[in-house]
């Protein structure tokens, strides 16, 4: 009999403690403006539960200038990582962010950040020669590896480098999400494959519609 009311009441307590999780959950999602379960659902899978404020961090642009979490601040960032030699997501990415970038109402607060996971092949030269197929008014970041190794951890995403085929020749895997962090500094969505301008261009409007910025 002990033994029931023993169990009974571990029950009891453990049911609590899941009851009291999940009311701190919803508490610190709601005060963040971000929660799960009041956000539009064309923007579920889109805007992250929860905005995530970043951390510093220190690059070069393609014109050797020093970039910071300062220079991401007070503007709509979309920031897609690859390298110049990728045969085909990069392309294909940087061209649909030209043309949402170009269909921006107010493209004076947006900008598009290009990372490039592969400093030893991408220099700030090839970097502003590459985007500059694209959009002359992109952004190009590169720095040292650990730099970006601490980037790439803090936004999400992640890249792998393959074995060389040719000495000085190898592909990259990586992350074809495009992120999006707003005038905050916070990284609040990411848009998945297949990128598609139009889609893009309404959940941005939608999200800054919600987020009311």
């Amino acid at each position: 009999m002990a033994s029931s009311k023993t169990v009974y009441l571990g029950g009891i307590l453990v049911f609590s403690i899941c009851i009291l999780i999940i009311v701190v959950f919803l508490t610190k999602s709601n005060s963040s403006g971000l929660a799960a379960s009041d956000s539009p659902p064309e923007l579920l899978g889109v805007l992250r539960p929860e905005p995530k404020m970043l951390e510093p961090f220190v690059f070069s642009d393609q014109f050797g200038r020093v970039f910071r979490k300062d220079n991401v601040m007070d503007k709509w960032t979309f920031m897609f990582f690859g390298y110049t030699q990728c045969p085909d997501v990069c392309p294909m990415t940087l061209s649909v962010l030209s043309q949402v970038y170009d269909r921006i109402d107010r493209a004076d607060d947006a900008q598009v950040l290009f990372v490039s996971v592969d400093p030893g092949r991408d220099t700030p030269k090839v970097l502003k020669e590459y985007v500059g197929f694209f959009n002359d008014e992109f952004i190009a970041l590169t720095g040292e590896k650990d730099n970006i190794d601490g980037f790439v951890e803090q936004i999400g995403a992640g890249y792998l480098l393959e074995e060389e085929s040719n000495p000085g020749e190898y592909l990259v895997n990586h992350t074809s999400a495009i992120f999006l962090v707003d005038p905050r500094g916070r990284l609040v969505a990411a848009f998945s494959q297949p990128h598609d301008a139009n889609t893009i261009l309404e959940q941005f409007k939608n999200i800054r519609a919600y987020l009311e910025l």
